[in-house]
């Protein structure tokens, strides 16, 4: 898809989003927004994934990390054919199997459960040595947060890709500057984070993360380098899309209002008009 359509993909996903936050009451929405291009490249321009065959050996696989952010997940699978879209309407709900972190046994498309952060990467580790052992040309891909990247299990699975040499590995760093109640410099600054990537042996690359063009650029085959894992610093906005959310660290799992819902729907259908044909 070109970039045009990409854009138009992801402003629906979040006003999707936006709906089943505000009528669930509940979610992550700052940082659903923050890593929905991500997903948006990932799922319609990049990734070999068939809804109708969610376990098809030969797939690539997508780890969300950050499992906090699982609805927007649930709206890209929806709007890929995964799930059905009137599913999520059900998003925390009793008995739903759309829960407030990403379930693999229960929701096709999900590769594996993830909410306690610094796990995703190890386990994208593993999906991507054993495409290696088996001589698999499948790719892994891992979308985690920059808060999460303070989890020492992050920097052992770095070393451990960087001494396997899996170039067929990428992680995305959703670098919004934000975590759970105050700013990442305020907590444990750990940016600037390539120099610290590059020292552990991977080929590192800082883009736009709502640059449609830069990040299907970044996360292509052709940009990967033989013998080392891929890293992909993604500066992103909390809250993007929505002024009264962008980079505030209060709209990490804060619920709008109906006055609050009203305009920031407003001001997401405004900006689909730039997409229409």
């Amino acid at each position: 898809m070109e970039a045009h359509d990409l854009r138009a993909i992801a402003n629906r996903m979040r006003r999707r989003d936006l709906h089943a936050v505000y009528e669930a009451g509940a979610g992550h929405i700052g940082g659903e927004m923050s890593v929905t291009d991500l997903l948006t490249a990932l799922y319609f321009h990049i990734m070999n994934v068939n809804p109708l065959e969610p376990r098809d050996p030969n797939r690539d696989r997508m780890v969300l990390s950050k499992g906090h952010a699982a609805l927007a997940l649930y709206v890209v699978l929806a709007e890929k054919g995964f799930i059905p879209k009137e599913e999520l309407s059900t998003f925390l709900k009793p008995h739903s199997r759309l829960n407030g972190h990403p379930n693999c046994v229960k929701v096709p498309g999900v590769e594996t459960n993830t909410g306690p952060l610094g796990h995703g990467l190890p386990v994208a580790v593993g999906m991507a040595k054993a495409a290696k052992l088996n001589g698999q040309r499948w790719r892994t891909f891992v979308i985690v947060g920059d808060g999460e990247m303070q989890e020492g299990s992050n920097w052992e699975a770095i070393m451990a890709a960087a001494q396997f040499e899996l170039d067929n590995l990428t992680l995305i760093i959703d670098h919004n500057g934000l975590q759970q109640g105050a700013r990442l410099a305020e907590t444990n600054n750990i940016a600037p984070l390539a120099p610290k990537l590059n020292a552990f042996g991977w080929k590192v690359e800082e883009i736009d993360g709502h640059d449609m063009d830069q990040i299907c650029k970044a996360v292509s085959v052709e940009t990967t380098s033989k013998g080392k894992p891929k890293c992909v610093i993604a500066q992103t906005t909390k809250g993007q899309g929505i002024s009264f959310m962008s980079d505030n660290v209060a709209w990490h799992h804060k619920v709008p209002n109906h006055e609050q819902f009203e305009q920031a729907m407003k001001e997401l259908e405004e900006a689909a008009n730039e997409y229409a044909p």
